[in-house]
């Protein structure tokens, strides 16, 4: 007796659309097993992806065309998925601010991630990681914020690469800028910067 009525307003031309004028992805939660092709056609307009909490096993190399993106999260945040690897071609997304791929199964970070130049936190926490970009902390210069909680990597290994003197300077720089604005901020917040356990 009732007429069913399409969902045209959830169509995948309707979600990029609506991806493309707000150029923010948010797919928390979706239990993807791959990074959909529509995800991708949003382009240039993408600021921010969210694919936290899924089931994704990689992050298509097409995410480099992403030039214009500032915070990938699970890429980016591409927390809680099952990643192995980042693409080499995060290297070519140069807008990019923050990079989260916690709780992954990542052993190695690509050598393009120096690229990043805008790059102001990476949170790499619980993942495989031995070591990291050799020159990372000397090329990524805006580079603040480094979270490594419950990889393999130990703190003499990150206090010997280029650039840590210049990373620590910054990071000063960051906190000593907050405390001097009166900003208010628990003890822990000082410990921001560095985290390696």
């Amino acid at each position: 007796m009732g007429c069913c009525s399409s969902r045209s307003s959830d169509s995948p031309a309707s979600r990029v659309a609506r991806w493309r004028s707000t150029g923010i992805v948010a797919l928390r939660d979706a239990r993807l097993k791959e990074v959909p092709n529509e995800v991708l056609q949003v382009g240039n307009s993408m600021r921010i992806l969210d694919l936290t909490n899924n089931k994704l096993v990689e992050i298509p190399e097409e995410v480099g065309r992403l030039v214009n993106l500032q915070r990938l999260m699970s890429l980016l945040n591409v927390s809680d998925n099952k990643l192995k690897e980042l693409p080499e071609s995060i290297g070519s997304c140069k807008s990019l601010e923050e990079l989260q791929a916690n709780g992954n199964s990542i052993e190695d970070v690509p050598s393009s991630v120096c690229n990043l130049v805008c790059l102001k936190s990476l949170s790499l926490n619980g993942n495989k990681i031995r070591q990291l970009p050799q020159t990372l902390l000397k090329d990524c210069k805006a580079l603040q914020n480094i979270s490594l909680h419950d990889n393999p990597i130990t703190m003499d290994q990150f206090q010997e690469m280029d650039g840590f003197q210049d990373f620590e300077a910054r990071r000063k720089k960051k906190f000593d800028k907050q405390i001097d604005s009166n900003v208010m901020m628990s003890s822990t917040a000082l410990d921001e910067g560095i985290d390696l356990h």
